[in-house]
């Protein structure tokens, strides 16, 4: 696209975000283990597979992309009037041309909008959006000066509260469709307390324009790989803001160099490279649904699979007999233990290794019947050899943390299928508010022995 086909773009973006409603004026507002399981800012709009596929549609019980077809009604170019009857999961607005899907980012349910086609598949179709029609009485002023070119965020332009049904939609879909379980089975979204400046980590890209002859300092932009300069984030940590200006003034000496930048979580040690959760503020939301499922469960042994620096298995501690915590990542188990002995806890241990190598010879020292399983995977969920080991062994509970619904749904169903397992909710919690990403504690226990 364009210089002036992109400016033109943001201004229709901009000129229909409406001014927000006063009751919302609240809402201002793992290689190694952190590479698989972070998900940083700039590479929100990275993940391509499942979030772009129209099977992963948020509209319970349905796909929504038509049948192949040889002549599709539209092609690259054409301007067309779509009405928005769904956002799918990843974000897009959905909508149809004869019944043939159209998908459009930036817009909300029920609006009437004109877009103009972008790419063409035999199923479906991509559109930017040209001009909003009839908007919504959802539709707010997104807070970044950045939204609509940074791909970090999809939903600035939507009021909070829909965001969360949107999310609760989208996951109680994924649920029923690829895993086969009611959607009656998913809690309401847990609202963040901030829905913007949450996060306590961001990595800032640099690279070489050549047409401009400058270096970029900032995000991926959300239709390319290309970086959008920017000075802000308004997502970020306001700690990490004030020291996005320094890094513009001393930036690598070249392109392609990618700058960290991270708020450490207080009384944790946390190498650079290691995994901890991005969000401070509804991380305690997040500890109390893994302890209540793990109090309610009857456990009296905890394995933590992927356990980073030991979050769960140290603030889980105390309502297990003995625990053991599994990471990839050497520094993050050095972390762990050194964690573990500043809170002088000492029921349990860390192992480094691959969850897939220890689990079996693990769950072996362990009652079977008195034991539970963390799993807290990287987005792309558990090997197949990590779900063999849990069906086989039939332990008392599984709790799956999970920032990826849909791989989190086919994982449900191979312990459901091959284990025996039933599962007793899900809670999504929004630790990325703005973004199409979500957070879900999923409960799989056995069923009572008759």
């Amino acid at each position: 696209m364009g210089i002036l086909a992109r400016t033109s773009w943001l201004n229709t973006i901009r000129k229909h975000l409406m001014p927000s409603d006063p009751e919302r004026s609240h809402f201002p507002q793992k290689t190694s283990s952190a590479e698989a399981h972070s998900i940083s800012h700039l590479d929100l709009k990275t993940e391509v597979s499942s979030d772009s596929d129209p099977a992963f549609s948020s509209a319970p019980g349905e796909l929504i992309a038509a049948p192949d077809t040889e002549n599709p009604p539209v092609s690259p170019g054409s301007r067309v009037r779509v009405v928005i009857h769904d956002i799918a999961f990843g974000g897009e607005g959905v909508g149809r041309c004869d019944e043939f899907v159209i998908f459009v980012p930036f817009v909300l349910h029920g609006e009437e909008v004109l877009v103009e086609v972008t790419e063409v598949k035999k199923r479906f179709a991509r559109a930017r959006l040209i001009d909003v029609l009839k908007p919504s009485p959802d539709r707010v002023t997104p807070v970044c000066r950045y939204f609509g070119q940074c791909g970090g965020c999809q939903y600035q332009h939507m009021a909070y509260e829909r965001q969360l049904e949107v999310k609760h939609r989208q996951v109680a879909s994924l649920i029923e469709r690829i895993g086969g379980f009611s959607p009656d089975l998913v809690a309401h979204v847990v609202p963040c307390p901030m829905p913007y400046g949450y996060r306590n980590r961001i990595m800032i890209r640099t690279q070489w324009d050549k047409t401009e002859q400058r270096l970029k300092v900032g995000f991926l932009m959300n239709e390319s790989r290309l970086v959008v300069d920017l000075d802000h984030c308004a997502i970020a940590d306001p700690d990490i803001n004030n020291r996005i200006p320094a890094v513009r003034a001393n930036p690598p000496p070249r392109g392609g160099i990618k700058v960290v930048l991270r708020v450490p979580p207080a009384g944790w040690v946390l190498p650079n490279d290691s995994f901890f959760q991005n969000n401070f503020h509804l991380l305690p939301k997040l500890v109390e649904s893994v302890a209540e499922a793990l109090r309610t469960g009857g456990t009296r042994f905890l394995i933590d699979a992927y356990c980073g620096v030991g979050f769960f298995s140290l603030e889980l501690a105390a309502l297990v007999d003995r625990f053991v915590g599994v990471e990839l990542d050497l520094p993050a188990i050095k972390a762990a233990r050194s964690n573990a002995l500043n809170r002088q806890i000492h029921n349990g241990e860390f192992v480094v290794g691959r969850t897939e190598d220890l689990l079996p010879s693990l769950l072996a020292k362990f009652d079977p019947g008195s034991s539970c399983v963390i799993l807290d995977p990287p987005r792309t969920g558990c090997l197949p050899e990590v779900l063999t080991a849990l069906a086989s062994q039939k332990i008392s509970q599984i709790i799956y943390v999970s920032c990826h619904p849909a791989t989190l749904a086919r994982d449900l169903r191979t312990l459901c299928d091959a284990g025996g397992y039933q599962l007793h909710r899900v809670t999504p919690l929004d630790m990325f508010p703005q973004t199409q990403h979500v957070e879900c504690v999923a409960v799989l226990r056995q069923p009572p022995a008759y």
